[in-house]
């Protein structure tokens, strides 16, 4: 009997083997999501410095990468060894306090671990043993930290929604979730339709109302789900960002004048429309007498 064999006739076992691997990536998506954001302002901030003085030769800097350096703590500088970095048991273990100082670790590590863990999980459970659960497991792993992310910076990083993007149409290549043609309407279409109403937008206030990086997280999701699933995602999106805004602004008194990140909600709508989207705009279009 091979392993595929053995998978395919267990389920069970398969599916909390994903669910453990998704709590081993959930791990490293948290360094994505702390180091990620700063690797891009230093990068920035080097390309200015080369502009403003293009003789002076850049300062050698240490690495710093998703590899390098180790992690540590960043209270003390502790470094975390590798019985302190098993998904989930060592927070519960340590009591979510440093081994080193006994600062407090922040939950929101393995929380996102879980989430991971879960979500993989559940991709296994409804696709089984297919290249459709590989593909589910990639997109679930680049949307968690997109959503992370852009709550923390407001920025979606063109590192993950344009490889990403490019992967769903390749994917989609070979038919696994949709075919080619719809594929491409639906990264075309993601991207115009947010910069239309960018650009409307903004032509009417003045004022931006979201950034470009929407309009490439949806022409990424286009990709993935094809065009006919766009409107559900925009829908989606719309009517849990509506309210939870509303919820923050009457709840805690938000300054109207802060934004709020629309990338969380165009990709948790995005991951319920890849998994749910044709029952829910099958649903709408009986509702609605249209079915």
């Amino acid at each position: 009997m091979t392993v595929f064999d053995y998978l395919q006739g267990n389920p069970a076992f398969f599916i909390t083997a994903v669910a453990i691997l998704g709590a081993a990536v959930g791990s490293f998506l948290n360094v994505v999501i702390h180091r990620l954001p700063i690797m891009m302002e230093r990068q920035w901030r080097r390309q200015c410095a080369e502009l403003e003085n293009p003789d002076v030769p850049a300062q050698a800097a240490e690495p710093f990468n998703l590899a390098k350096p180790d992690s540590r703590c960043p209270h003390c500088g502790h470094e975390i060894r590798a019985r302190e970095n098993i998904p989930i048991l060592s927070y519960l273990f340590l009591k979510g306090r440093c081994a080193g100082c006994g600062a407090r670790i922040s939950l929101r590590y393995p929380v996102i671990e879980a989430v991971t863990a879960l979500l993989s999980g559940f991709a296994a459970w409804r696709f089984g043993l297919s290249w459709e659960t590989a593909g589910a497991l990639l997109l679930t792993w680049s949307l968690i930290p997109l959503i992370m992310i852009d709550i923390d910076h407001q920025l979606l990083p063109d590192s993950i929604t344009l490889p990403f993007l490019w992967l769903g149409l390749g994917l989609n290549l070979f038919g696994l979730y949709t075919d080619l043609e719809t594929a491409v309407i639906g990264a075309i279409a993601g991207y115009l339709s947010l910069w239309s109403v960018y650009w409307g937008f903004k032509l009417l206030t003045g004022k931006e109302g979201m950034g470009y990086g929407d309009f490439k997280l949806l022409a990424m999701l286009g990709a993935w789900l094809g065009w006919q699933l766009l409107p559900a995602v925009i829908l989606l999106s719309s009517l849990v960002g509506a309210a939870i805004g509303i919820g923050m602004i009457a709840l805690r008194g938000r300054d109207r004048s802060i934004p709020i990140p629309f990338g969380p909600y165009l990709a948790i709508a995005g991951l319920v429309a890849f998994y749910w989207g044709e029952d829910l705009t099958g649903a709408y279009l009986r509702f609605s007498g249209l079915g």
